[in-house]
């Protein structure tokens, strides 16, 4: 069994020289106040400047960085974190070092960027489907196995949830559908209960049971949670037959908006080299022509 009292020792410490490293790390100028005060013999801010900006007392915040046993509250450290300008993944860390639960991720302005390598990746995921799904499950985008696969195309709602239960190409070739739709709806709302009040998850919700009737209707009210991880898939393609796929839903903390989803082939059906023939020249040709189902 781990040492509690040592554990909590040791994240204080932590604490401590996270604070330090911190405020050293701010100039005056930055936190907006005046250049003047004479020579300093540390750089960035003092204690007592840092309480006076954050609005707490200069022994509190000397305790705090001095890793005493207080109490803390998430108001005043989002005043420190403030003043000491931490990003995001650095406020959460001073929550987890305070001994207090961290706040929701947020995308960082300058993460935002990141879309450009995720369309690499799943372009890279080539030839086995790939999508990513934004926190609502609107479709983001998706590589060119997810169109001749799963039938994700323009013309569907984009929105993966929805679409898994009014997408009648999709239905037609999913031969698990049944057995996935249980485990699609509790991943739903264990998604809706970990944002209790957001709007958008409520749209998405009021969409569903406007859209998808009776059979998520059904579902929704069994009341089933369960965190998103792995799926087992089995299609009937129309032109290749069975496929057989598990599909891995992954998280990239700098963007917890965003759920990559790869679909990764089975030993089985010959999954590996169905895929691969329909995305050659060959198979992108007579993915053309129309074909029933």
């Amino acid at each position: 069994m781990p040492d509690l009292k040592e554990a909590a020792t040791g994240r204080r410490a932590e604490l401590r020289e996270f604070l330090m490293s911190r405020r050293a790390r701010v100039s005056p100028a930055e936190a907006g106040l005046p250049e003047g005060g004479g020579r300093r013999r540390t750089p960035g801010l003092r204690r007592e400047e840092v309480a006076v900006l954050a609005g707490v007392g200069a022994s509190w915040y000397q305790w705090l960085e001095q890793g005493r046993d207080i109490s803390v509250s998430p108001q005043v450290l989002d005043a420190v974190a403030r003043v000491l300008r931490l990003s995001n993944a650095e406020r959460r860390h001073l929550y987890v070092l305070a001994g207090l639960n961290p706040p929701v991720p947020e995308v960082e302005p300058a993460k935002r960027h990141m879309c450009d390598g995720l369309r690499r990746l799943i372009d890279t995921w080539m030839p086995y489907p790939a999508h990513i799904m934004d926190a609502y499950y609107d479709c983001v985008m998706y590589n060119d196995a997810a169109a001749m696969v799963l039938g994700m195309r323009p013309g569907t709602t984009q929105n993966c949830i929805v679409d898994f239960f009014t997408d009648p190409l999709y239905r037609s070739r999913s031969k698990s559908w049944e057995r996935n739709a249980r485990a699609v709806v509790a991943q739903f709302r264990a998604a809706c209960a970990a944002a209790p009040g957001d709007d958008g998850y409520r749209q998405v919700l009021q969409r569903l049971e406007r859209e998808a009737g009776e059979e998520f209707t059904r579902l929704w009210a069994e009341g089933d949670i369960e965190d998103a991880g792995q799926i087992r898939k089995e299609l009937d393609h129309p032109l290749v037959g069975l496929l057989c796929v598990e599909s891995t839903a992954l998280k990239v903390p700098a963007r917890p908006d965003l759920t990559i989803v790869l679909h990764t082939p089975l030993d089985e059906a010959n999954t590996a080299a169905k895929l691969e023939w329909l995305a050659s020249p060959e198979g992108r040709r007579g993915a053309m022509y129309p074909v029933a189902g």
